[in-house]
């Protein structure tokens, strides 16, 4: 009989399309998901993108017994189930904590009791906080900062001690951590809460670091989702992207597509138990770049970003992925390039509606003095 995977937040962006791959490659597959009003609006019914072939559980990460029952006859788990958003984590912390830190408890005390072959988590780039940059002399500076006395004034970029302006590099899973939003410190915990269970009690386990994922079935309501899917819910209701700072801040952006791929590869490649991997596209790119790529494929050129030129608290200049270890360890190779991607992805929003909350966003974050 087929292996049986099950996926946490299987029903959500990443997870019906990792889904999807499971599927294709002979894998039965079951997802539980809590259907959040949030990612899948008030009615919370199964969505229509959902394989079919695809079991679901309606439940609660949270709920031990929802989770150990979704568990019976598992072979594996990729654990995706988590609340996102950087600005919305600075003030729904208990929320925040609750989905992703206790949600992963309550799923590691299930998988104590009843172990699977191989576990794999969704971590992601936020928990590096700033990436990699070098000097003047090429040296790697690995703990740069800005401080909230020069993102007053405007000076978005990162220098050193003389002033001189530091270079964004490819970021390496070496890099020291460095937790700027509750958000980031909550899937720091479920990495490493994953990689301790599961090196403790013989269940093999790999950490996935995913970088900006985009692509079709992205909540485009959801206000705290990937900044693609933001910027196409201004666009749709004729409005301009909104961007915080000057736009000019450096992001990877990498296809939804390469990322079901890794997690199945995650699944597949002998050995790895205990790695940490980035999954990324490996290549920069501006946040104004992709929104001026999203108006042009989507016909609304005339909807120039909104340069805000304030900082949300929370946020980081430059990071991209350096992901020459997925490469040797995984044998993962990313296959859609970041303009592929935007025009599938307006290809998808031409049917699609889409409610533009970002000003509401804005003013709540506003309110708690968490833009400046």
């Amino acid at each position: 009989m087929a292996k049986c995977v099950l996926i946490t937040g299987g029903a959500g962006f990443i997870g019906s399309h990792v889904g999807d791959m499971l599927l294709r490659h002979g894998y039965r597959v079951r997802a539980l998901d809590s259907l959040a009003p949030q990612v899948h609006g008030a009615d919370a019914e199964r969505p229509d993108y959902l394989d079919p072939e695809i079991e679901l559980i309606a439940g609660d990460v949270r709920d031990p017994v929802a989770v150990r029952g979704a568990l019976v006859g598992a072979d594996a788990v990729i654990h995706l189930a988590a609340v996102v958003g950087v600005g919305q984590s600075m003030y729904e912390v208990a929320r925040y904590c609750a989905v992703n830190d206790l949600g992963t408890a309550v799923l590691l005390e299930a998988l104590i009791e009843r172990p699977v072959e191989r576990l794999v988590v969704a971590s992601s780039m936020s928990i590096y906080g700033e990436g990699l940059y070098r000097d003047a002399s090429g040296r790697a500076v690995v703990d740069a900062r800005r401080s909230i006395e020069q993102l007053r004034r405007g000076a978005w970029e990162l220098c050193d001690a003389a002033r001189r302006p530091l270079v964004p590099a490819p970021t390496p899973e070496s890099k020291t951590p460095t937790l700027t939003s509750v958000y980031a410190l909550s899937k720091y915990d479920q990495e490493r809460l994953c990689l301790m269970v599961g090196a403790s009690y013989g269940i093999p386990t790999m950490a996935l670091r995913f970088f900006n994922v985009f692509g079709p079935r992205q909540a485009l309501s959801n206000p705290y989702t990937g900044v693609l899917a933001i910027f196409a819910a201004r666009l749709l209701n004729g409005n301009a992207p909104m961007i915080f700072e000057d736009g000019l801040q450096q992001r990877d952006f990498v296809s939804v597509y390469d990322v079901a791929e890794a997690c199945r590869l995650a699944l597949e490649r002998p050995g790895g138990a205990g790695d940490v991997l980035n999954i990324g596209s490996g290549a920069p790119a501006t946040v104004r770049d992709v929104a001026v790529r999203l108006a042009a494929v989507l016909g609304k050129r005339h909807l120039s970003p909104l340069i805000t030129a304030k900082y949300r608290v929370g946020d980081i200049r430059h990071c991209y992925a350096d992901i020459n270890a997925a490469r040797r360890i995984l044998g993962y190779r990313p296959k859609i390039t970041l303009q592929e991607g935007v025009m599938e992805l307006a290809e998808w929003l031409a049917g699609q509606l889409a409610n533009d909350r970002v000003p509401e966003a804005r003013r709540a974050l506003e309110a708690r003095g968490l833009v400046v």
